[in-house]
């Protein structure tokens, strides 16, 4: 089942490849931000990179979630390369459809670059500049340069140079007089605090660019799903109204959303589902953040107490291995803890995508959606220690045999 999402897609590439006076500022870069499984990738992937392309753009996507342990940059560059390259080819999938859509006519046997491609991002190799420059000269038309969970690119050196060779190529191409195309940079991330930074941090490189809010899916979708389930779920079919409060409450997932409508089929007949619904809701919520949370209860009170710190902290987490660090964490699980120990399993949970560096000995929360629910949790926690009973089990305590 795939929703549409084409009026948005067309909306946002006619803003970003024919903006008007107040549109302009996109061509700073565009950020959009949102929770995980919301559906950005699927509306990438099926609306807005077709609609730039029928607007005759260039488009490269890349997305760092899919190989999370990988160099950022390599990933980016890989993924220009292979771009350049199948432009190079006498009738590319490329370059038949710009011919389709634009007034392509040189190159169409072909592009010839005045580079090697296996220099692209190369220290001493062709800038990113110069290679879409060339390009963009050559095909007469923007590209848009697309980068999902774009946030992976900081903390690091790499992924800052990357960021600012990208920003390099922006003013030196979409600054020039009489341009036959701009280059425009898009990305997407998962944490809203991390992909504001990349546009309100004075050393970032796309500092003053746009960012938004990814636009989630609404009650068009809602329709669209209550009309395609309706004839498995017949008399348990739920009210839109209800359906949507819980697509909310579930972050608005629509594989969440599926799995609770899944869940209807198997109440009794005289079941009301607007009443069932949400609740089944809350408990699928729950239990979609506990699968990240049982990665960290799995590697062990240290990593619950960390966990627990960055997740308390919020934000821009530092000081994870200062003295008085270690001795809460010490307090917490019931014996010394030294930094090295911390940075062992700090590096784990990057790792397995829990964490993530910001910037050296900084770390935040990957998944916001996440953090939330180890809060709620820790509070739960807390609120059940003060119980009169006294004998509810303390997150981050040593767990028996």
């Amino acid at each position: 089942m795939t929703f549409r999402r084409t009026a948005l897609a067309e909306q946002m590439a006619q803003q970003l490849l024919r903006p008007s006076f107040l549109d302009t500022s996109l061509r700073s870069g565009l950020f959009l931000s949102g929770q995980r499984r919301v559906g950005k990738t699927t509306f990438l992937a099926t609306d807005l990179i077709p609609a730039l392309e029928a607007l005759g753009a260039i488009v490269v996507y890349v997305d760092l979630w899919s190989q999370p342990q990988a160099n950022p940059a390599d990933l980016v560059h890989e993924a220009i390369r292979k771009t350049l390259k199948e432009l190079q080819l006498p009738g590319s999938s490329i370059l038949k459809r710009l011919k389709e859509v634009t007034n392509l006519e040189a190159g169409a046997a072909g592009f010839k670059f005045g580079f090697k491609l296996a220099d692209v991002g190369k220290d001493d190799g062709v800038s990113l500049a110069q290679a879409f420059q060339e390009l963009i000269d050559q095909a007469r038309t923007d590209v848009v340069l697309i980068v999902d969970e774009v946030q992976h690119a900081l903390g690091s050196a790499d992924g800052d140079h990357l960021l600012h060779a990208l920003k390099a190529a922006r003013d030196a191409i979409n600054t020039r007089p009489g341009t036959p195309g701009h280059f425009l940079f898009i990305g997407t991330g998962s944490h809203r605090a991390r992909v504001q930074e990349l546009t309100l941090k004075g050393n970032q490189a796309f500092n003053g660019a746009v960012t938004n809010e990814f636009p989630v899916l609404g009650r068009d979708f809602i329709d669209y799903v209550l009309a395609q389930v309706g004839p498995q779920l017949g008399a348990m079919l739920p009210s839109a109204e209800v359906t949507e409060a819980a697509f909310r409450s579930m972050g608005s997932r629509p594989e969440e959303l599926m799995k609770a409508l899944n869940v209807l089929r198997s109440l009794p007949p005289d079941a009301l589902p607007d009443e069932h619904l949400p609740t089944i809701a809350q408990s699928l919520g729950a239990a979609a953040a506990d699968v990240e949370l049982q990665k960290v209860e799995a590697m062990g009170p240290l990593a619950e107490a960390v966990f627990s710190r960055i997740c308390s902290i919020g934000g821009d987490v530092k000081g994870v291995f200062t003295g008085e660090a270690l001795k809460a964490y010490a307090k917490q699980i019931g014996r010394e803890v030294t930094a090295q120990e911390v940075q062992g399993i700090i590096g784990t949970m990057t790792s397995a995508n829990l964490l993530m560096r910001v910037k050296h000995g900084h770390y935040g929360v990957t998944d916001p959606f996440v953090e939330k629910a180890w809060m709620n949790r820790l509070q739960a926690d807390q609120l059940l220690r003060a119980s009169p009973t006294g004998d509810a089990p303390r997150l981050g305590a040593e767990k028996g045999n």
